[in-house]
C-alpha cells in the first residue's frame, strides 16, 4: 500500500526478519528500549497482519507498528515509533489507519497501549485517535519512568 499522495515514497507491508535491524535501531532511539532481537519474530507469528511496516523506497523499513492481541476483544499497541528522520511526513498516521482498519477487520472491540508519562507528542497523537489515560503504570519503564495505560473502544 503506498502512502497517500503528497508523501515520500514509501509502502506499507507485513514484517519479514530482515527488519529486526532496522526495527531494533528505530526503537532504541525513540522508544529508548533494547529487546532481544528475536522477540520481534516470535511476536510477529501470533499475528502477522498486526505488525506493520513502513518502508522507504529501497525498502528499508522507516517506522512501524507491532499490535498483538493478549486479551479476549482486544488489540495492544505493543511498540510504534517512526524513524526521526521521517517524522512529521504522515508515516504514524498511515500505520495508526491502518492498524485500526486490520482491528476491525479481525473483530476487536477495544484497543490500548503504553506510553511514557514524559512523552507529550506520543500523548496528543494518541489523544487524536480518541485514546484516552485510563491508569497510571508507576515505574513501568526499564528506566523506572512512569507510563500511562491508554484505551479506545473501535
Amino acid at each position: 500500500m503506498p502512502l497517500p499522495t503528497g508523501r515520500p515514497a514509501a509502502t506499507l507491508r507485513g514484517f519479514r526478519p530482515g527488519d529486526v535491524p532496522f526495527v531494533a535501531t528505530i526503537v532504541a532511539e525513540a522508544l529508548h528500549e533494547r529487546y532481544d532481537p528475536g522477540l520481534y519474530s516470535s511476536l510477529s507469528e501470533e499475528w502477522p497482519e498486526g505488525f506493520l511496516v513502513a518502508a522507504d523506497s529501497r525498502d528499508v523499513p522507516i517506522g512501524f507498528l507491532l499490535g498483538v492481541n493478549q486479551v479476549a476483544g482486544e488489540a495492544r499497541v505493543l511498540m510504534f515509533a517512526v524513524d526521526r528522520t521521517r517524522r512529521n511526513e504522515g508515516i504514524g498516521t498511515w500505520l495508526m489507519d491502518a492498524f485500526l482498519e486490520r482491528s476491525r477487520l479481525r473483530g476487536f472491540r477495544r484497543l490500548t497501549l503504553e506510553v511514557r508519562v514524559s512523552n507529550a507528542t506520543a500523548i496528543r497523537f494518541y489523544t487524536r485517535y480518541r485514546y484516552s489515560v485510563v491508569d497510571l503504570l508507576r515505574g513501568y519503564y526499564s528506566d523506572g519512568e512512569d507510563g500511562y495505560q491508554m484505551a479506545r473502544d473501535l
